[in-house]
């Protein structure tokens, strides 16, 4: 197979997309509800840019689609068990309360449903030895609060926190959600949400895919609640993404830089990798070395710099992830794919099945 380039041109003129744009209606019972009895047992669509042809097939499809020399770029972020059930003290009355973002050692952003319940100089008392004090509001409708607690506080979490699913799962977290809402690649803390594209492999496939002589390359992004927030301007260029922490280590960058100088595809794992990719890369066609936080905001049109071959999940309407995906194919590929996708009744979202979009 030929080498893309990691700058593609859609056909045509493309003027800049509205929200409207990326809108469909998905039939409520294709949004899947739990993963699939085995990692790899999920559909994979193939969508090839060129040609402009949409292939239907089954995960394990995607060996195939790899080259000896390619790069493919796993996300390495684990989600930690980041909801956590509480009381009011005095009142009592049920409160969750969703871990964000860490801010010093005691202080974390967090969202608190319902929120109509909680005011600044609450208490909140989680299992047997945490309290958290509500101490401030913040601007996007959360609290900041300062935790009390004995012992190490990330065990603690472990032990009382559950699976962060998403809204549209609807249904309580299962015990077997700790490990299939989670990568095989999972080995730094930090994510209220999973790489979902990530999910579908198992270290037997990965096996295959080295033996195919493809080099695994792993970066890190944590992923944040903002994937699920709405944009909520028609003009997109008015949207602001929430900040995400992502480190791309110097061994990383070498691999990767080492693949693109030998013409070799890059192919990202996932829309966070995507974002992450972008992020670092700089003017000679390569990446380089960084750690920080990112809002990048991918979506038509845009020029990727880095990356050849993306797989991913079927992403919400309106969503960035969708607008990201629709950059990457051009906006009327990517709409014909979701149309196929519902009539050939696919699984949408985190735990629904993958495409690979060449």
């Amino acid at each position: 197979m030929p080498v893309t380039s990691a700058v593609y041109q859609p056909r045509g003129v493309q003027t800049t997309p509205r929200l409207s744009d990326f809108k469909y209606a998905l039939p409520e019972r294709l949004i899947a509800q739990v993963p699939a009895p085995q990692r790899d047992g999920s559909r994979l669509m193939i969508v090839d840019r060129d040609s402009r042809r949409i292939v239907d097939g089954k995960f394990p499809d995607i060996v195939e689609y790899f080259e000896p020399g390619d790069c493919l770029v796993v996300n390495e972020t684990r989600v930690f068990p980041a909801r956590l059930k509480g009381y009011k003290e005095k009142t009592e009355a049920e409160i969750e309360v969703f871990l964000l973002r860490r801010l010093t050692e005691e202080l974390w952003e967090v969202l608190v449903k319902p929120a109509r319940k909680v005011r600044t100089g609450n208490t909140i008392a989680i299992g047997d030895c945490i309290t958290c004090e509500v101490i401030d509001n913040t601007t996007s409708g959360g609290r900041v609060v300062r935790f009390h607690y004995e012992g190490d506080f990330a065990e603690l979490v472990e032990k009382y926190g559950q699976p962060p699913l998403p809204p549209y799962i609807r249904r309580e977290a299962r015990p077997d959600d700790r490990e299939r809402y989670q990568t095989i690649f999972a080995r730094v803390s930090g994510a209220v949400a999973a790489p979902t594209a990530g999910m579908h492999f198992t270290p037997e496939l990965v096996d295959q895919v080295k033996a195919r002589g493809v080099d695994v390359v792993p970066l890190i992004l944590h992923v944040g609640l903002g994937t699920f927030r709405p944009v909520q301007v028609e003009d997109l260029s008015r949207h602001r993404m929430d900040s995400e922490y992502y480190e791309v280590c110097q061994a990383s960058v070498d691999r990767i830089n080492d693949a693109i100088a030998r013409g070799k595809r890059v192919i990202a794992v996932g829309t966070s990798v995507t974002r992450t990719l972008e992020t670092v890369a700089n003017f000679n066609g390569g990446i380089k070395p960084a750690r920080g936080w990112t809002d990048k905001f991918i979506y038509p049109p845009y020029h990727f710099k880095v990356v050849d071959r993306l797989l991913t999940n079927f992403h919400l309407p309106g969503s960035t992830l969708l607008m990201l995906v629709s950059a990457f194919a051009d906006q009327e590929l990517m709409m014909k794919a979701y149309r196929h996708a519902i009539r050939e009744k696919y699984r949408f979202y985190s735990y629904g099945d993958a495409m690979l979009i060449i």
